[in-house]
């Protein structure tokens, strides 16, 4: 076991159990097979591009297949109301706005409306000190993906940086792969 206060440790903590080239990358049917019942799932570069309208219809129709796997989803999004609400409207799906992500608070609200425990629930997310650390401290599988744009806020352009610095160390010491998986979604 690796000790409490080795910078290990910590990598440990951070690092998502799969990373991702995009969410639609996923295959839903491969989750139900892993005995997945619930997607907590992050909006703003994960789902779609940060201030991007509305969902894509190659999004909802991965969201569709997901539900048809019978896996239930939620929106847990640091965004504050209206772009969350219109989202999950659109896409058929519960949201939760203004989260404050990594705080449990949002992902066992979420959790509790599924009807699922950590076990059988994955986090999606495009970043490690929100979605993945607070996938993780919940006990939940996580999914790392590729930020759907390079557009963000100034002060999420700051935390990507010292994320990059702490992702390539992961990868170094072997905990993340070197490359996101992809699929074939022809």
């Amino acid at each position: 076991m690796t000790r409490p206060w080795t910078i290990r440790y910590w990598l440990e903590q951070l690092a998502p159990h799969e990373y991702y080239n995009s969410t639609l990358d996923i295959d839903p049917a491969e989750l139900a097979a892993r005995g997945v019942r619930g997607l907590i799932l992050d909006l703003d570069n994960t789902l779609a591009p940060w201030k991007h309208g509305v969902p894509t219809t190659e999004l909802a129709e991965w969201i569709e297949s997901v539900q048809q796997a019978g896996i239930r989803c939620h929106i847990v999004s640091n965004h504050v109301g209206r772009r969350v609400r219109l989202f999950s409207r659109s896409l058929g799906i519960k949201g939760t706005p203004n989260a404050r992500k990594p705080a449990g608070r949002a992902f066992r609200a979420a959790m509790r409306l599924m009807g699922t425990v950590p076990r059988d629930t994955v986090v999606i997310g495009d970043q490690i000190f929100t979605d993945i650390l607070g996938g993780r401290r919940q006990g939940c599988h996580t999914i790392l993906v590729v930020p759907a744009c390079s557009m963000d806020l100034g002060w999420t352009r700051l935390v990507r940086r010292i994320e990059r610095a702490v992702f390539r160390e992961m990868q170094v010491r072997g905990l993340v792969a070197a490359e996101p998986r992809r699929r074939d979604r022809r």
